[in-house]
């Protein structure tokens, strides 16, 4: 019996130190979002000529959907992709990938293709780290969470980081001058087309100079915003016309559409999501170990900080139920000892309880559960149960051993008294 309890003890401590902690149950639910994006199109042209072609293509081509809703708004068509349950999502992606580069075809020239999204209720944020300076400009923060502290926190396993929110994303602005380019005869597609064409890096082939090879390269892609000035344009009256003659280009950012600040003023911050597998506990607890390295990492005067951490919650409901288990064992433990004085009853009853609960934990770790509010609300009731199933037996078996074998109601020989 020793053995059995050790062996119990050791597979229930085993299964919860191996089982994923989380706020809520694994939730799989059969749900692909595909955004198409086309900033400057309206609502009616992005339904007319990109959603509504979405939906037809994919109803007929798309195995396993229950049903699609969609939603167009200026710039943006947004599809939500329901399908039956037990349906293959990864063959049903690959599936929708397949038509979108056939919709890209008849879409409007310029569209890009669309972002596929497999949603699932368990892909919450669990912490949130927050960039603010009182030194570095807005746009440099956006630039470092986007390039370089995204980059670091991939490395961590089961976590997934959206772009930033608030900041100032960079970009190279050309400002045509309508007049200017008007006066030499060119239009807004030719200075798009001198972009295209002359922004570029194309390989020229081999060259072989004696016993050596050397890979050829033409590159003319601008290294610095001065030298976009003289990228030409066309040629008129045989005078070539460059960009900075008709444009003005500047290191610039994207027109700003959403705002962070923190203690009034402007900052970033980004949301680090967990995925459906992962642990709430380890994903947070490997964020925190990172974040003082990135932070001697920063630019000088970037500060990083943890906020919005869910760990909290999740850790106060794991020890709650531990806390609410060992004092149920002892004040049990302590009624029997009290009140009916066997000190082998206390014993067992203050093993039965934990060894219960272990045996509960590999069971859930056995049946592919997780420790959350469900299961271990579930416990928290279970140990209701164990404190009254400890408590009678006790009683029973005490008054068993102290009358034997006869009734307190009849003589030794067996006559009622």
């Amino acid at each position: 019996m020793a053995i059995a309890a050790l062996l119990i003890l050791l597979m229930g401590c085993m299964a919860a130190t191996r089982m994923v902690v989380d706020i809520f149950p694994n939730i799989d639910i059969p749900v692909v979002y595909v955004a198409w994006t086309y900033p400057g199109l309206s609502a009616e042209d992005m339904e007319r000529r990109v959603v509504l072609v979405s939906e037809r293509a994919y109803s007929t081509t798309v195995n396993g959907i229950e049903r699609i809703e969609s939603t167009s708004i200026p710039g943006l068509g947004i599809l939500k992709i329901y399908f039956q349950q037990g349906s293959d999502i990864g063959g049903a992606i690959a599936q929708i990938s397949a038509q979108n580069n056939a919709i890209l075809r008849i879409a409007p020239p310029g569209i890009t293709p669309p972002n596929m999204i497999r949603f699932n209720a368990s892909n919450v944020p669990v912490v949130q780290v927050t960039l603010s300076s009182k030194t570095v400009p807005e746009q440099q923060i956006f630039d470092y969470g986007l390039n370089f502290l995204r980059v670091r926190l991939f490395t961590i396993s089961g976590l997934s980081i959206p772009a930033p929110f608030g900041g100032k994303q960079r970009q190279i602005i050309v400002d045509v001058d309508p007049t200017r380019l008007s006066a030499k005869g060119f239009s807004q597609m030719d200075v798009v087309g001198a972009l295209q064409t002359t922004n570029v890096i194309v390989p020229a082939g081999v060259a072989k100079i004696g016993p050596r090879e050397y890979n050829v390269q033409l590159n003319s892609s601008p290294q610095l915003v001065e030298q976009f000035q003289t990228l030409p344009v066309g040629v008129r009256e045989g005078i070539p016309v460059l960009l900075g003659d008709v444009a003005k280009v500047s290191d610039s950012y994207a027109t700003q559409t959403n705002i962070a600040r923190i203690n009034g003023q402007r900052a970033s911050y980004m949301a680090i999501l967990k995925n459906s597998d992962a642990s709430t506990l380890a994903v947070v607890d490997a964020v925190r170990d990172l974040l003082p390295e990135l932070q001697e990492a920063a630019p000088q005067g970037l500060e990083l900080k943890m906020d919005f951490d869910q760990s909290v919650f999740v850790r106060g409901a794991v020890e709650n139920v531990v806390h609410e288990a060992i004092i149920s064992s002892i004040l049990v433990s302590l009624m029997i000892l009290v009140f009916l004085g066997s000190w082998r009853n206390t014993v067992v009853v203050s093993i039965s309880i934990p060894l219960s609960i272990a045996a509960g934990m590999a069971g859930l770790f056995l049946a592919g559960q997780t420790i959350n509010l469900m299961t271990l609300g579930g416990l928290a009731l279970a140990i209701g149960l164990l404190v009254d199933n400890a408590t009678v037996p006790s009683r029973t078996s005490t008054a068993t051993r102290r009358w034997g074998s006869r009734s307190p109601w009849r003589s030794s020989t067996g006559r009622r008294r």
